[in-house]
């Protein structure tokens, strides 16, 4: 079966491609190395997902690989999976465009990290078994506490989902020629095969060998920029403020980011969202116990912090390259706007320092940085449904095996229909931006409940659940309300809430609403809560009854 789909599934790449060769061929044309890079990956990634097919038999396995996977190798695909195309293609975009407040969403990203190593790693896999909702629900009501984590580790896929949806669509419009939809379509096919039908396994080792590639790619490309200027970055920077068109001002705060409360509410969104993140909590569990979980964490954490160090020379670089007196703005421009979006500046650069077989292999790559990530994030919207909606509300924690398999399989084509029609009609929207959405929406629904459920011992299922909901409804209605989708998707001439970034107010409503609604919850049910927080505690702590081995 798998055989027949992706031979389907290649047949229609080759006829999308040959369908649609001649659109934008006059601002682009096909490139004939990329294109047979891009193939290698297909079928490299395919080749994977079978082998992972025939290993993949269980629930554990679909879920966590079997909990089989080591430290290092779940660091490297955290990175994987942490390393997106809102990363790679939307922040050399936005660094590409704003300069200085390109490189606060780097470091935003990246100090999250810290908070997961020291606070929640160790007690992640010591408490977990599929995903976070199974800290969030040790003590308190099983049922409340899981469809709220469902409904907030959904909300957070599907943003996420539309910014790799998004970056993929222009990546290969600008790849093949192919019209935007199409190519968006062409993901979520392939994205389903992956998930489907290898699982996690399936999905680590396409999040290890893309983390490899990319690394290198974009050391490469670093290299070649920092080589012209005598390795040297402040005579870097100096270029770039002399060529873009905004000077002085792209090394300064406020091209993007205009003022403190903004600042403020990015920075908790980006910092305290990582740690609410459902399909990079949910690699926690793929490890065999606490201690491979905190080295997948220190691995992770040195991968990311130095691809972050690169992308800050990569936008840079695009400056200074892409406007240079030598380039030929046809090439690359079109109408006075870089082909693809700012978001596809990376992509050109990579073909002014490397010539068509580089440009072809850093597609690829970012092709397979995209289907990483779309993996693993439709991998836990699909646990979100099966496993805890499913399997612990609606079976009561008895559940058919078989049947949650099958529930998790459907809920995957699902959540992949619907990244495709999002992605479309998202696709002006710049990457990285949505990517924060989301991190807002994982602060304000999943980090306080998750955090305060290992910490706090006076957390009951009332103050969680409805001091969650209101974090999510909050969270949820501020981005509808705020300009992005208030103006610039429901086509409103002035946002209601005047922030771009909602994190601030939806976070700090959730921590006081679980709050207030704890301490004044004197049920029989919340006493009980409370005192079971001490066996809690001992588990988080030592590992005694977690599935996996205690290293202590």
């Amino acid at each position: 079966m798998l055989k027949i789909i992706a031979f389907i599934s290649i047949f229609a790449i080759a006829a999308f491609a040959g369908g649609d060769a001649t659109f934008e061929a006059s601002k682009r044309d096909i490139n004939i190395p990329a294109i047979v890079m891009f193939f290698i990956f297909i079928g490299a990634t395919l080749g994977i997902t079978y082998w992972a097919a025939k290993k993949t038999k269980s629930a554990s396995d679909f879920y966590t690989a079997g909990g089989g996977i080591t430290g290092f190798q779940n660091g490297m695909a955290i990175a994987g999976d942490y390393m997106s195309a809102a990363s790679f293609l939307g922040l050399s975009g936005l660094v590409y465009l704003k300069g200085y407040d390109g490189l606060v969403y780097a470091v935003g990203f990246l100090v999250g990290w810290p908070v997961i190593l020291f606070l929640m790693a160790e007690k992640l896999r010591n408490l977990g078994k599929f995903t976070f909702a199974d800290i969030a629900a040790f003590r308190l009501g099983q049922k409340e506490i899981r469809i709220l984590a469902a409904f907030g580790s959904l909300s957070v896929v599907t943003l996420y989902l539309i910014a790799q949806m998004v970056g993929s669509g222009k990546l290969i419009q600008v790849l093949f020629g192919l019209e935007y939809e199409y190519a968006v379509i062409l993901v979520g096919v392939m994205m389903i095969i992956y998930v489907t039908f290898g699982g996690m396994l399936a999905t680590t080792w396409v999040q290890i060998i893309k983390a490899i590639l990319l690394l290198s790619g974009v050391t490469f490309m670093a290299f070649m920029i920092l080589k012209e200027f005598n390795f040297d970055f402040t005579l870097l920077a100096t270029k770039a403020v002399e060529v873009h068109k905004d000077g002085q001002a792209i090394m300064e705060p406020g091209g993007f980011i205009s003022d403190p409360i903004s600042a403020i509410s990015l920075g908790l969104a980006l910092m305290l969202g990582t740690a609410g993140l459902p399909h990079v909590l949910m690699r926690f569990f793929t490890v065999g116990n606490a201690k491979e979980a905190r080295k997948s964490v220190v691995y992770a954490t040195a991968f990311i912090g130095y691809f972050y160090l690169v992308i800050a020379i990569i936008g840079l670089g695009a400056i200074v390259y892409l406007n240079a007196e030598d380039i030929t703005a046809a090439q690359y421009f079109a109408d006075g706007k870089l082909f693809g979006g700012n978001n596809m500046a990376a992509i050109h650069l990579s073909h002014v320092v490397g010539g068509d077989i580089f440009l072809g292999f850093i597609s690829a790559v970012a092709f397979a940085t995209i289907l990483a990530v779309v993996s693993g994030l439709t991998l836990a919207g699909a646990s979100a449904i099966s496993h805890d909606i499913y399997a612990n509300v609606i079976c009561d924690g008895k559940p058919n095996e078989e049947m949650e398999m099958k529930v998790s399989k459907r809920a995957v084509v699902v959540i992949g229909v619907v990244g495709v029609v999002l992605g479309i009609a998202f696709e002006h929207q710049n990457i990285a931006f949505m990517v924060g959405l989301a991190f807002a929406i994982a602060a304000s629904a999943n980090f306080p409940i998750l955090f305060l459920s290992i910490y706090w011992s006076k957390l009951t299922t009332r103050g969680a659940f409805i001091g969650g909901l209101m974090g999510l409804l909050t969270a949820i209605g501020l981005v509808i309300l705020g300009p992005v989708v208030w103006v610039g998707v429901l086509g409103f001439e002035e946002a209601i809430f005047p922030y771009k970034h909602p994190a601030l107010f939806s976070v700090t409503t959730a921590f006081l609403g679980i709050w207030y609604f704890s301490v004044t919850d004197k049920s029989e049910r919340a006493k009980a809560e409370i005192i079971a927080f001490e066996a809690q505690k001992v588990r988080a702590e030592t590992g005694f009854g977690s599935d996996g081995a205690v290293d202590h």
